[in-house]
């Protein structure tokens, strides 16, 4: 659930942003923001064995991070803003947790079969 609230938080922040609602004193706010977002999609998609997805955010993650800057002109930032927007709207969709049980069947032989 948290992990599905910083992806909200990141859009929203990402489009006001890319909107340019966002102060360039702000853009500290948004790397932070962002990073940490990336990061716990990384964790997310390692848990669901989406590599490719945990690759991306990966280096959304390494764009974003406030620690290492890395250095792209404000156009660029832009473009990258609206990508990595699409990016977290598509993850929601593609990137559900998959509910755990609480206690495992052993009645039935499927696996991932809810108990009686």
């Amino acid at each position: 659930m948290f992990t599905k609230i910083m992806k909200w938080v990141s859009i929203v922040v990402l489009l006001l942003a890319a909107l340019r609602f966002a102060a360039p004193t702000y853009q500290a706010l948004v790397e932070i923001v962002v990073c940490v977002s990336a990061l716990l999609v990384v964790l997310q998609a390692w848990r669901a064995h989406k590599y490719v997805w945990s690759a991306g955010f990966l280096a959304i993650a390494v764009l974003f991070n406030p620690i290492v800057l890395v250095a792209f002109s404000r156009k660029i930032f832009l473009w990258l803003d609206w990508v990595c927007l699409a990016a977290f709207l598509v993850s929601l969709a593609a990137l559900k947790r998959q509910p755990t049980l609480a206690m495992p069947s052993i009645t039935d032989r499927t696996p991932g079969s809810e108990s009686l």
